[in-house]
Parts: C-alpha cells; sequence; structure tokens
C-alpha cells in the first residue's frame, strides 16, 4: 500500500497561551482531491501553514512527500504547488510571459504552452495579466502553481469571491489536477464546492479534527433522515394523514415536514394516501441532509471563513 502523500500525528501549535491547533491527525492518499473545513479561528490555516512549511509546531510528526515539512529543502519545494487565497501576479505580463518567467525558477518545468492549455487560457495567452477577468486570474494562478510540475498542490479558498459561472468554471480546472495524477488539498468555506470536488473532507474546530469521511458519508449523512416536505393545507383538509404514514412530523414555514429513515416505504404510504383521499402534495420535496446541513451541525452553527 502506497505511503500517503500527507500524514499528521498529534499536531500541536501554540500562540503563547492559546492552543490553537490540539492533537490533530489526519492522512491525504496519492491522487486524491482532500477538502479541509473549518469556522473563524479554528486552527485550519495554523495547520495548513505547518504543513506548507511556513510555521513551526509544538509537537507531532509530519511527513509532506515523505519529508518533514520543516526541514524542507529546494528539491522539496519543487515538488509542491502553492495557489493562495490573495496572489498578485506582475499585471503588464502577458500569461505567457508570467508562465516563462516562472518556469525559470525550475530545473524540469512543464511546458507553457502545455500549462496554459490545461487551465483553459489559450485564448489568452498573449493577454496582460492585469487585463483579465477574476476567474481569469485565478486560472493564472493555478498555472503558476503548475508550472514546476508539482505533485502536491495546496489551494486556498480558490473561487472566494467568484460568480457562480466563474466558479463552476475553476472547478473544472481542479477537476483536471485529478487527472494528472496531481494530489490537491483544498480549503474552502463553500460546502457545495467541497461535495462536488473532494474524495475524502477533515471539519477541524476549536483545533480539533471532529470529522472526516467522504462528502456523502461525513457525520453520518448517508444514513441521515430524509426530508419529505409539500405545502401545509388550508381548511383542515388532510386530517388522518399524520396518523397514516409513520415518521416524525412537523410544521416549518408554512410547510408540512415529514423526517424519515425509510424513505421508500413513507413516500409509498404518502403518494397512496394523497391519491386514495384525492389529497395534492403541493410544492412535494425530498431531500436528505446536505454537507452544510452536516457541517453546521457539527461546528455548531458556524461557516467556514478563512482565519487561524
Amino acid at each position: 500500500m502506497p505511503e500517503p502523500v500527507i500524514s499528521v500525528s498529534g499536531l500541536r501549535v501554540s500562540y503563547g497561551d492559546l492552543e490553537a491547533v490540539k492533537g490533530v491527525d489526519l492522512e491525504v492518499s496519492e491522487g486524491e482531491i482532500f477538502a479541509f473545513l473549518g469556522p473563524n479561528g479554528a486552527g485550519k490555516t495554523t495547520t495548513v501553514s505547518v504543513l506548507e512549511g511556513y510555521l513551526e509546531r509544538d509537537g507531532g510528526e509530519v511527513s509532506v512527500l515523505g519529508v518533514d515539512p520543516a526541514r524542507a529543502d529546494r528539491a522539496w519545494r519543487s515538488k509542491v504547488g502553492f495557489v493562495l487565497q490573495e496572489c498578485r501576479m506582475e499585471g503588464l505580463l502577458t500569461v505567457r510571459e508570467t508562465l516563462e518567467m516562472y518556469a525559470g525558477y525550475y530545473e524540469r518545468p512543464r511546458s507553457v504552452e502545455e500549462t496554459i492549455g490545461l487551465v483553459g487560457l489559450a485564448e489568452k495567452a498573449d493577454e496582460r495579466a492585469g487585463r483579465l477577468s477574476g476567474g481569469q486570474q485565478r486560472r493564472l494562478d493555478v498555472a503558476v502553481a503548475l508550472i514546476g510540475d508539482a505533485e502536491l498542490l495546496f489551494l486556498d479558498e480558490p473561487t472566494t469571491g467568484f460568480d457562480p459561472s466563474a466558479r463552476r468554471q475553476a472547478w473544472k480546472v481542479i477537476e483536471g489536477l485529478r487527472e494528472l495524477g496531481k494530489t490537491v488539498m483544498l480549503t474552502t468555506h463553500y460546502m457545495d464546492e467541497a461535495q462536488a470536488l473532494a474524495d475524502h473532507v477533515a471539519v477541524i474546530s476549536e483545533g480539533a479534527i471532529i470529522a472526516t469521511g467522504t462528502p456523502d458519508d461525513l457525520g453520518g449523512r448517508r444514513n441521515a433522515a430524509t426530508r419529505v416536505s409539500f405545502e401545509a393545507p388550508a381548511n383542515g383538509a388532510g386530517a388522518g394523514l399524520e396518523e397514516s404514514v409513520g415518521g416524525e412530523w412537523s410544521r416549518e414555514s408554512g410547510l408540512v415536514v415529514l423526517r424519515t429513515t425509510d424513505p421508500t416505504r413513507s413516500l409509498n404510504q404518502l403518494t397512496a394516501w394523497a391519491l386514495a383521499n384525492d389529497f395534492q402534495l403541493e410544492g412535494l420535496e425530498v431531500a436528505q441532509p446536505s454537507l452544510e446541513d452536516v457541517y453546521l451541525e457539527l461546528t455548531g452553527g458556524e461557516r467556514g471563513e478563512g482565519g487561524p
């Protein structure tokens, strides 16, 4: 079995009397996209900074590409690419000139033209970086991270501030990294982004890992109750429905809500009752808890905005 690209055991980091990271353990396998989630101040940025070799730790064992990043040399750094939350390229250089400049820092860089094509900037190769749209500039950031043919890429909030269309385009670029055999550690506060891209997810809160798994099974999501809802009937219509269909019933903002761990059976009972009683299930919706629902439950309702 191959060694993990990232292996962390008992990681601890303190800022004075504040213990920011409290014994974190995690592993990232080769060729996967690993999403690291956590609310503001949870220890996410601190942990990633240790993995990148930019911050000393107080305790624990850390291996990244088989090397302790605290003792990393130039050869190790040539295997690691970074896309920071805010990158500012020289605005007067073209896309091609930017990549040619960064390629000069590596012994065996990727082809500039090939890299431009990989991130979807072929039509903008001779455009100055300062004239690119926000989404195109982010693609250039990824191209710079790729130009050294890095094995591992750290992507820090890569689509923050993007409109929905630009985010989807960026996702295609990130998905392409997996196809290239790259390993990606992604920090994001967009749950749909983690759901769409990640093979595995870890959630950190108050300096400790509180859940790990695939996006579909994190926090027992796969086995969580399904939510069935429809518009509440007027004038007492639907009397007897709740007694006829098993499950947990409630009223929420003008909706009748059924939570059930056996959705196939419950839906069969519900629709059979509705047909037999000539009852319309207006606005019928069926949904499992989203990754965001699970995340908010795990973190006590805190969203995952940046921070240490």
